[in-house]
């Protein structure tokens, strides 16, 4: 500290800021004080204390008529609330007011002329040329209804039969977690279209196994086809269980070990303990991955149903209608529909085994 005093002259320090601070205080910290903080203050008050809001240490007045009180709990939500408004903000104005002005669209055959669309309205004529005079789509629909059924289905055993591997006392968990959560981070970019275009994502030698041709020949064609497009993309499938294998294994971790441990001393085996235990236990996770897989799949750069809808919009349609966008934009609801019922109907057989298990 000596050192330091005879190297830093603190007197001539404080001569220099004795003189500096009145200029300072009279034309930096006054003006702001009076044409910036004063005014943010009588506008932050006037916010928070008109006839329209009025804000009390303990409850809110809305029109000097209703009020609100504000409780510990309530506290805390308003301020989750604040901390994610901006997503809420940006979600409202970003997407869900183009997703329902799309629905607006569906309603009208769509010309563009320079910058501006020509809206004329059409009523549900876009929505009757999707089943009377669009048959391909029909088709697509109907074959993307079937590959979910199937698809998810075995995506979504595959990710229980892993995350129940994983979760056993093994070296190197975390290492297996990454191999598996790898290929999430490449279908989510253009890299999945030149993979699937080189055979990535189909096994070399399953063609070689006559067992696959012997399903094909024996069923029809309305099943043998979401079953080729499953043999051909089997590795695909498989890539899509990245997400669902974490939840599950989130999910088989927070499971009490002691409830195994008493159901093994009461005689129960390994596969009595699954169906009594882990699976009723894993069901709600379950439900939140059958809806994120049907999701994950069905808005898929690379989903045939999306294909043909973008390949549409700015072409002709069909005969009855030449519009782009506004048939597109039907598609694009009737398409959502179908998912829609897809997952109801995944969900629904989900909560009738929860209550018949009940």
């Amino acid at each position: 500290m000596k050192h330091l005093k005879k190297l830093i002259p603190y007197t001539l320090i404080a001569k220099i800021h004795k003189k500096i601070a009145p200029y300072f205080k009279k034309f930096v910290q006054a003006p702001t004080e009076k044409y910036v903080f004063a005014p943010l203050g009588k506008f932050g008050h006037f916010l928070t204390h008109n006839k329209v809001f009025m804000k009390k240490q303990t409850s809110v007045v809305f029109f000097n008529k209703y009020t609100y009180r504000i409780t510990h709990k309530r506290r805390e939500h308003i301020i989750g609330l604040s901390f994610i408004m901006v997503w809420i903000i940006g979600y409202l104005i970003f997407t869900l007011y183009p997703v329902f002005y799309s629905l607006y669209l569906s309603f009208f055959k769509v010309g563009i002329d320079g910058q501006d669309l020509n809206l004329v309205f059409r009523g549900f004529d876009n929505y009757k040329a999707v089943f009377l005079s669009d048959p391909y789509f029909v088709e697509i629909l109907l074959e993307y209804g079937l590959e979910m059924l199937i698809n998810v289905s075995i995506t979504i055993v595959f990710a229980l039969v892993i995350a129940m591997l994983i979760n056993q006392d093994i070296k190197g968990k975390g290492a297996w977690r990454t191999v598996f959560f790898l290929p999430v981070i490449i279908t989510s970019g253009p890299v999945i279209s030149i993979l699937i275009d080189q055979g990535a994502t189909t096994l070399p030698s399953i063609e070689d196994y006559g067992f696959i041709d012997q399903i094909l020949n024996n069923v029809s064609g309305f099943i043998a086809s979401p079953l080729q497009a499953l043999f051909e993309q089997i590795l695909l499938v498989f890539w899509f269980a990245g997400i669902q294998i974490l939840i599950l294994l989130a999910g088989l971790q927070k499971i009490d070990k002691a409830i195994y441990e008493a159901a093994s001393i009461d005689g129960a085996g390994p596969w009595e303990t699954f169906w009594k235990i882990t699976l009723p236990s894993l069901m709600p996770l379950i439900t939140v991955t059958i809806v994120y897989t049907v999701v994950a799949m069905s808005v898929f750069s690379l989903n045939e149903v999306i294909i043909y809808i973008q390949g549409i919009m700015l072409a002709e349609s069909t005969n009855a209608i030449t519009t782009g966008y506004g048939y597109s934009s039907a598609l694009s609801w009737v398409y959502f529909i179908v998912m829609s019922i897809i997952i109801l109907l995944f969900v629904g057989v989900i909560n009738i085994r929860r209550r018949s298990r009940a």
